[in-house]
């Protein structure tokens, strides 16, 4: 315990650090063109946290983080949604896992940026409380663009400014970075006539939708193009699930586990009415947001998490059998399920995406996943011929100790 408190210590202490102090500076390519982005997945810090084993999984955890970082060193670190437990939170110290689980972060003297997920809002856990300790690190970029109740916290977006420019007024960024809040989970704190906890729903909503259309168009009158940009939300749209359930994965052209099928999507259990439940799948609520996507001129990928079964990569063209928006070339991909808490047994692991100056041009990134065991699978360049070449299949590969985290020989 006296280990935890003292690191809880040490990196309030460093957040109180100036930017000046702390060399934060807006986002850039290294000075060899490229800027690399660790996306951490689902998390689940908190887990059982009245029992041994739950905190012995966050420590598993950290050790994960502490692997992929040391092999990586990315420019900055996605914590892409489901940081924490939400359903096993207690009241006093729901928001204090942030603490641990950006420790190695910290440590590296690194930048993150979060989206929040289903299991970051429950009775005893407050998205904008998560929001407020994340603000106590000054490392932390994650930011908070839409003020509509409706629309979540985690809407706001990053510019990325290229390796020879010194950031001005007027010097447009080389890529942008897009962090939507998919909500889910229960508000924090309410309940209906009956005592029940009330479900938030689980899409983009329209609000932030709106501001997303209205921002971009802002930002290409501005520097007068469209600017090359990646997009990070935790639950996949349902275009995801169309594409897998409709077109399905081809594992040397698609490299990646596919083991949550059918996936869930946003708008999940509820109806097209507004109910919760009962005898609806889907609601289709996140087509403004598909629309928004596929009509937005620049968009590479879309990276999501949720689904800790699932690891492909799939190039969404024209019109999927299922879905009423057609597709325009966007990469939807997922990420690897990082956390030793949330199911499944999967070997751990963080999906990395290296966006380079001289590929962007031609609308190509490449990205990995690295392995808790320091092991690379899945690597591909998403270019104008992903889903055409071919690549080695992903071994779907599970910890032989689901509880522990892996030891390398």
């Amino acid at each position: 315990m006296w280990k935890l408190l003292a690191l809880t210590s040490l990196l309030v202490a460093r957040s109180l650090q100036t930017p000046i102090q702390r060399g934060i500076d807006p986002l850039r390519f290294s000075k060899n063109g490229t800027f690399q982005i660790s996306i951490l997945e689902d998390l689940h810090f908190g887990e059982n946290a009245w029992d041994s084993w739950g905190p012995e999984q966050d420590v598993n955890t950290v050790a994960v983080i502490d692997r992929v970082l040391d092999a990586e060193s990315p420019n900055l670190v996605v914590l892409n949604g489901d940081l924490i437990t939400g359903e096993n939170a207690f009241l006093e110290n729901s928001t204090v896992y942030l603490d641990q689980m950006v420790g190695p972060i910290v440590n590296r003297d690194l930048t993150w940026a979060s989206t929040y997920g289903n299991h970051d809002s429950s009775f005893n856990l407050s998205r904008s409380a998560l929001f407020a300790r994340e603000k106590r690190f000054i490392s932390s970029r994650t930011e908070a663009m839409v003020s509509d109740r409706q629309a979540g916290v985690t809407n706001y977006y990053l510019p990325v400014y290229g390796s020879q420019d010194h950031p001005g007024a007027r010097d447009a960024p080389e890529l942008l970075l897009w962090f939507f809040d998919s909500r889910g989970g229960v508000y924090y704190q309410e309940t209906d006539a009956s005592g029940n906890e009330i479900p938030q729903p689980n899409w983009v909503d329209v609000s932030v939708v709106e501001w997303f259309k209205a921002t971009n168009a802002d930002l290409v009158r501005k520097y007068r193009k469209h600017i090359p940009s990646l997009v990070f939300v935790h639950i996949p749209t349902d275009a995801f699930r169309a594409i897998q359930t409709q077109q399905g994965m081809d594992p040397h052209k698609e490299p990646g586990i596919n083991d949550d099928y059918p996936l869930a999507q946003q708008g999940q259990n509820w109806c097209a009415s507004g109910e919760y439940g009962g005898s609806c799948s889907y609601g289709g609520q996140d087509e403004p947001f598909m629309k928004a996507l596929a009509e937005t001129h620049g968009v590479l990928g879309v990276f999501s998490g949720h689904d800790h079964g699932d690891t492909w990569c799939y190039k969404w063209e024209k019109q999927v059998p299922g879905v009423s928006v057609n597709g325009n070339g966007i990469n939807l991909c997922f990420g690897q399920h990082t956390g030793y808490g949330g199911y499944g047994s999967w070997v751990r692991g963080s999906r990395q995406v290296l966006v380079t100056e001289s590929k962007l041009k031609a609308r190509e990134i490449d990205t990995w996943i690295r392995l808790e065991s320091g092991d690379v699978v899945g690597s591909i360049s998403l270019n104008a011929t992903y889903g055409e070449d071919v690549y080695p299949a992903t071994p779907n590969t599970h910890s032989s100790c689901p509880t522990c985290a892996y030891t390398l020989s």
